[in-house]
């Protein structure tokens, strides 16, 4: 057997990672063992991802084949200049419904525009990306948490579901919002038509029902196999039945979207493009991390940034749509066996060929086929009812916010979820950072160790003496929240000599911080109280140092640890039996 691909070449291959070229050094260390790994996972992703991507097209609201070029261009692209050789790269669900609500908030109807104003904002998120990397800035893509990623997704998939009822049963809806939808598409039940409810019912079945029951059966395959084959031997068109429409055989040519239509809707590209960055890097690098530590390798996250802005540049510039992960057809490209970036380039190739001979079959897809494709896809890639379940279970705050990151996405619309689900981030940041936990310690009997009240009932109190921990950092935000806890300890403890400000939880200290902590000597001064500091860091003593803090305070009222402080202040305090620091 050859050797792994971490084993081997592992200083070429971080040159070349370094150098922006990661296929340069996984080919110079390439052992032929692989090869056949790597052709067999790209083709069976290719297998995968093609009607896959035909419903992402549908979603997006643009001509099938688009799908397929943003397929190729992604999987190429991201084969050669990605850092994780498991990754695969192409349209996904969430992002073709950003793509489709762009669409919706823009106000774009012809078909023409609609391609070109999806191309626009691939190539907007794909020039976001490259700034990203260059600012080395993949950290921006934390402010949009898991839990409102989860909630936006989540409402994402009942608004698609919703749009791609009426295709099932042939009828037309009205409404601004996936409830108004719901409702016109309730009242159309009567006007079903029969040829196409069958088709759409026996889709839904087959496809739901072999992830049930043969969950390695690829069943978008099987579905689109089934529904040519129908459209042919039940001749469906004459029956009623709508179909896709004509998909043209060949590869995409060179096309820069329109730029009157981008400038005239610059707000709503800004908005989507920063929407399919957000999304789309936080679940490529989460899976790229993934995959490393599995196969014991190393990634570049600036380089990831980098993969990512040239495969959607790519696709937007050759009619595509936006593209990123695919964590189940990555995962299926290391189950099937590949070793390094080539599996991305073959899936890339076998898409273009598709393209090249294929094309023009599924131009008789039954449209409801396609919408059972689509609700599949959105229904078990973006509902994830066991995460909002755990949640709920783990902490009941991050549960509301992704169900207001649900609610957001239905009554406003996909983009307006994404501004919903960052400014609800953003206000948790800020909530937790300005309230930094400052509990009371108290002392375990006949020890030294010092831990917080009531979590020991038989723990002792130090008569005269108030211990309070700090953590967090010590800084603008939270300066005054110390200050008031120390003033409510003042005011509300009888017989108070001295307090000890265990810093070992304080970080980091600003000039505000530094300013602060000088403010409450004078307010334990002024009351009569001694103030004593434990475990300082120190790199935060040295900033209070440069602002003279230290020689305020005295040498003499800082401690190694907690116990020795309230000596210092207690004397009479026994030993006790744990002479451990803590």
């Amino acid at each position: 057997m050859g050797k792994q691909p971490a084993e081997r070449g592992t200083k070429e291959a971080r040159r070349q990672n370094r150098a922006g070229l990661p296929i340069a050094g996984q080919l110079r260390s390439y052992d032929r063992a692989w090869l056949r790994g790597d052709l067999i996972a790209g083709v069976t992703v290719a297998a995968l991802i093609v009607p896959k991507n035909l419903g992402y097209a549908g979603i997006a609201g643009i001509p099938l084949q688009n799908g397929l070029y943003a397929a190729a261009a992604g999987a190429i692209m991201y084969g050669i200049f990605g850092s994780c050789r498991q990754i695969s790269m192409g349209p996904s669900s969430g992002l073709a419904a950003v793509a489709a609500s762009a669409v919706v908030a823009a106000g774009i109807t012809g078909g023409t525009d609609v391609a070109s104003f999806v191309a626009g904002i691939t190539l907007a998120s794909g020039v976001l990306f490259f700034l990203l990397a260059v600012l080395r800035m993949g950290w921006i893509a934390q402010f949009l948490s898991r839990a409102v990623v989860t909630g936006f997704l989540f409402g994402a998939a009942v608004d698609v579901v919703i749009g791609e009822l009426p295709k099932l049963t042939g009828t037309d809806v009205s409404g601004s919002n996936p409830f108004q939808e719901l409702r016109s598409w309730l009242g159309t039940l009567g006007e079903t038509h029969p040829a196409t409810a069958v088709v759409g019912l026996v889709s839904l079945a087959v496809v739901f029902g072999l992830r049930a029951v043969a969950p390695k059966v690829p069943g978008a395959l099987v579905l689109v196999v089934g529904g040519l084959l129908a459209a042919s031997l039940f001749d469906l068109g004459a029956r009623g039945v709508a179909l896709v429409g004509d998909v043209p055989r060949g590869l995409p040519s060179l096309e820069v979207p329109d730029g009157q239509l981008m400038w005239d809707n610059a707000g709503t590209v800004a908005l989507a493009a920063v929407a399919l960055v957000l999304i789309g890097f936080s679940q490529t690098a989460g899976d790229a991390r993934a995959f490393a530590a599995k196969h014991h390798y190393q990634i570049n996250i600036n380089q990831e940034s980098t993969a990512q802005s040239l495969a959607n540049a790519t696709a937007g510039v050759f009619q595509g749509m936006p593209v990123s992960t695919s964590l189940s057809a990555s995962s299926l490209n290391d189950h099937s066996g590949a070793k390094t970036g080539v599996a991305s380039l073959t899936s890339g190739v076998t898409v273009l060929l598709t393209l090249l001979i294929l094309a023009p079959l599924f131009s008789n897809l039954p449209t409801p086929v396609l919408a059972a494709l689509i609700i599949e896809a959105v229904v078990m890639g973006m509902i994830n009812v066991p995460e909002m379940r755990r949640l709920a279970r783990v902490q009941r705050f991050d549960f509301w916010i992704a169900v207001a990151a649900i609610l957001g996405t239905l009554v406003f619309g996909v983009l307006a979820g994404v501004l919903i689900g960052i400014g609800l981030s953003l206000i948790w940041l800020v909530r937790v950072a300005t309230h930094p936990e400052m509990p009371a310690l108290v002392r375990e009997p006949g020890t030294q160790v010092f831990r917080e009240a009531g979590a020991h009932p038989g723990d002792e109190v130090v008569p005269g003496v108030a211990v309070i921990r700090f953590d967090g950092g010590l800084f603008f935000a939270t300066a005054d929240a110390l200050e008031d806890r120390l003033r409510g300890t003042i005011h509300s403890t009888p017989d108070l000599t001295g307090i000890v400000l265990d810093c070992a939880g304080i970080n980091f200290v600003d000039s505000q911080g530094a300013a602060k902590m000088a403010d409450i000597i004078n307010l334990a001064h002024e009351a009569g109280v001694t103030l004593r500091l434990a475990r300082l860091k120190p790199a935060v003593r040295a900033t209070l140092a440069r602002d003279g803090v230290i020689d305020r305070i005295g040498e003499d009222k800082i401690h190694g640890n907690i116990f020795r402080a309230v000596q210092a202040q207690q004397p009479a305090v026994d030993n006790g039996r744990d002479d451990t620091p803590v």
